[in-house]
């Protein structure tokens, strides 16, 4: 059950849609240009509550569900990807780690900053070994006395040059009979021994920052053992990711939603030989293959998110989900640079930062490739476990 009325997420959902419609989309170049989310933008977002949307009211945040999420997601993904970056670590994947597997005292330590934007939190999973599958990982936590000293390399970890909190995964065994040996820790960003690399320079998605982590010897006391158990890590990334492949999928409805709206009002009055471009049939069979792909991925990802709060499917859905909208808003963009013509691969013109944007979405939190291991390994045993 969520903790937000229906009536009151209208409101919240309004609101978002004119910040980002009055607000961001106006300074999308300026973000563009800059690599750099303004200041402005991030103390209005602090100020609506978006760094904690997703966050439970008990610790500051608004207490939307997973439903509710989708829906702003798709409105976030409209602009520059950036801005829902801003904030994502802290209602995603890095936020619902300590949500759903955090201590009393871990969630009553960190989530109340996390929901406010006062703390930037950082999921710190992917290695240079180990991307989509995290039992490949390589980073070490060993015991000494009554901390844990954390060694390893982390990569295109995002926001890790603005974080100050890492929810660092590291194996403390060999996976065995017993589990993945794979644990979780809270590692505050000035830490001794923790080195954040310069950010990465990215294809797009500019002003949204990543960069390598590097943790050598970094002591951290047994309190930082995300749920007291050495044992989460694995099923807290799985969980998470899972969940926030549902977040993806709505963002890439979103940014799709944007390159089809930016195409109909290209084709509309855009002329060749003076007739508008619209008139003709190729143009409109692409606008209607857009069109089709967008509608077809918001139904889906509704879908998906309905049967996460249910706890009717919370791994197959997601990852159907994330596979058939990132995928849908790839070739929605690539119609959009089509239908633009030469105008659209000219730097400027949204539907060309739009089209760099969404390729990344195929590869994060589990590329399309994992994702269609997982739904068909999924179905297989499903299968087997009835027979």
């Amino acid at each position: 059950m969520s903790e937000v009325s229906d009536e009151d997420f209208a409101e919240i959902l309004s609101q978002t849609r004119r910040f980002v419609r009055s607000s961001v989309v106006p300074r999308e170049a300026e973000i563009l240009a800059d690599d750099r989310v303004p200041d402005d933008l991030r103390e209005q977002a602090k100020a609506m509550g978006l760094f904690g949307y997703a966050i439970p009211q008990q610790w500051g945040g608004l207490g939307l569900d997973l439903r509710q999420d989708v829906e702003l997601a798709i409105e976030l993904g409209y602009t520059s990807l950036a801005v829902r970056s801003m904030f994502g670590t802290n209602n995603g994947i890095a936020g619902q780690v300590l949500v759903g597997f955090g201590t009393e005292e871990q969630k009553s330590r960190w989530l109340a900053p996390i929901a406010s934007g006062e703390v930037v939190a950082s999921f710190a999973l992917t290695e240079p070994g180990a991307g989509s599958n995290p039992a490949g990982l390589l980073t070490q936590a060993l015991r000494d006395g009554s901390d844990w000293l954390i060694t390893g390399q982390k990569r295109f970890i995002t926001n890790a040059p603005t974080a100050e909190l890492f929810i660092v995964f590291a194996r403390t065994r060999p996976a065995d009979d017993q589990g993945a040996g794979i644990a979780v820790f809270l590692v505050p960003a000035d830490a001794s021994g923790v080195v954040v690399s310069p950010k990465d320079a990215k294809m797009g998605q500019e002003g949204a920052w990543t960069a390598d982590v590097g943790f050598t010897d970094v002591r951290v006391p047994d309190a930082a053992l995300v749920g007291g158990s050495e044992d989460l890590g694995y099923r807290a990334a799985l969980t998470s990711l899972a969940r926030g492949r549902v977040h993806i999928a709505a963002l890439a409805v979103g940014a799709a939603q944007r390159a089809l709206d930016e195409s109909v009002a290209y084709a509309a009055t855009a002329t060749q030989g003076s007739t508008p471009i619209g008139n003709f049939q190729l143009v409109q069979a692409m606008l209607a293959d857009q069109q089709t792909g967008v509608l077809a991925g918001r139904a889906m990802v509704r879908d998906a998110a309905r049967m996460w709060v249910a706890d009717e499917d919370r791994r197959i859905a997601p990852s159907a989900a994330k596979l058939f909208c990132t995928e849908m808003a790839g070739k929605v963009a690539d119609l959009a640079v089509q239908i633009h013509g030469g105008s659209g691969y000219m730097r400027g013109v949204p539907v060309e930062r739009i089209y760099r944007d969404v390729r990344l979405l195929r590869l994060y939190e589990g590329t399309s490739e994992i994702q269609r291991l997982i739904i068909g390994s999924g179905l297989v045993k499903a299968a087997q476990r009835k027979a």
